[in-house]
């Protein structure tokens, strides 16, 4: 089955495909794939030379496909090539790419193995699903990627305290979700900082997870959703500014930001799906307000069905791209992260309040 390739079946060199292409809404098990194929087949010392990462946003596939064709550094074994997709444009594959592609497969270079990873909101009836999909699985392997959830999630999350040599009750590990929620990257940044916390004991407990985790990312993160689901730029600066005064790491502000985003897109896809209703869908993603708060609970229900409707797919498309945009500028340039962030948080602000029909995209 497909999915025990990401689910920690066991890696047999042998077996291997010359492609794998991933797809879906939480890639970070497909990259954790490739780092443990690059543990097991590229030296250490040669790894930053044969482990190369594209996007189409800065290469074509011609370059990507001759950077496969080529002999890996030092003459190692194996080069491990991978290419980040997201994006509608990114779907459709045109005539040119797709002979490429199929001249390159028909016989792949027995040294590099490709790796495709469509992060996004993508249907297996989308154009480029359907063609890797179109080869033998032997050439390429195509699989899914979707977020765990429920008993998937908490049996995920109690395999990685396994490989920490730690137990979690059940009260422990659904502490954990409720925290940082079900993005995989997060959840093994955070069980690795609690690991560190209780270095010496053997069963982690709900104390350890509100010490380590709890109560201050709880505040922070409903103060800025709150500040973005009311587009108040003021106040979003502030809470911002709190953050990154108190030493709390770019990144987990970053994440905070961009989970709220992937939210209202995981909203908007179930409703036009009609997979979930609304106070299922208010449950999944905001479980700490509970229907027993009266108004409270009803005020908030009201507002964040009032902001998920009040911003396109068109625009929320852009938004994503731009944070995407942010994300790659902090990590290549000596821009801090606090001020690409307040020039995003300027737009997004701009956007809601102005009158509808009012694209950020036609800026």
């Amino acid at each position: 089955m497909a999915d025990k390739l990401l689910l920690g079946g066991a890696i047999a060199e042998e077996s291997l495909a010359p492609c794998y292409f991933f797809f879906g809404e939480d890639t970070f098990l497909a990259n954790q794939f490739v780092n443990k194929l690059k543990d097991v087949l590229i030296d250490p010392e040669n790894q930053d030379f044969c482990v190369e990462r594209l996007n189409l946003k800065e290469h074509s596939w011609s370059d990507i496909l001759d950077t496969a064709r080529t002999v890996p550094f030092l003459f190692s074994s194996r080069r491990l090539i991978v290419v980040d997709l997201s994006g509608k444009k990114e779907e459709n594959l045109t005539a040119l790419e797709k002979t490429l592609l199929k001249e390159y497969l028909s016989s792949p270079s027995l040294q590099s193995i490709l790796f495709v990873i469509f992060m996004g909101s993508v249907r297996r009836s989308s154009p480029i699903v359907k063609f890797f999909a179109s080869f033998p699985s032997s050439i390429v392997h195509v699989e899914e990627v979707k977020p765990l959830r429920g008993m998937a999630l908490l049996s995920w999350i109690d395999k990685r305290f396994h490989e920490l040599g730690k137990r979690a009750s059940p009260e422990t590990k659904k502490r954990i979700v409720e925290i940082v929620g079900n993005d995989l990257g997060r959840l093994y940044s955070e069980i690795e900082k609690i690991d560190t916390f209780v270095i010496d004991k053997e069963v982690v407990e709900v104390d350890d997870v509100n010490e380590v985790s709890g109560w201050f990312k709880t505040y922070a993160e409903w103060e800025m959703t709150d500040s973005l689901e009311s587009a108040d730029y003021e106040q979003c600066l502030r809470v911002m500014d709190n953050l990154f005064s108190e030493g709390t790491r770019p990144e987990y502000i970053l994440g905070v930001i961009v989970r709220f985003f992937r939210n209202i897109l995981i909203a908007k896809l179930w409703l036009m799906e009609k997979e979930k209703d609304k106070k299922e869908i208010f449950k999944e993603l905001k479980p700490q307000i509970k229907e027993k708060f009266g108004s409270f609970y009803t005020t908030k229900f009201r507002q964040f069905f009032d902001m998920i409707e009040g911003v396109s797919q068109k625009d929320l498309t852009v938004l994503l791209n731009e944070l995407e945009k942010v994300d790659l500028t902090y990590k290549t340039s000596a821009l801090s992260l606090q001020t690409l962030l307040e020039g995003f948080l300027l737009e997004y602000c701009r956007l809601r309040g102005r009158p509808k029909g009012t694209l950020l995209s036609k800026r």
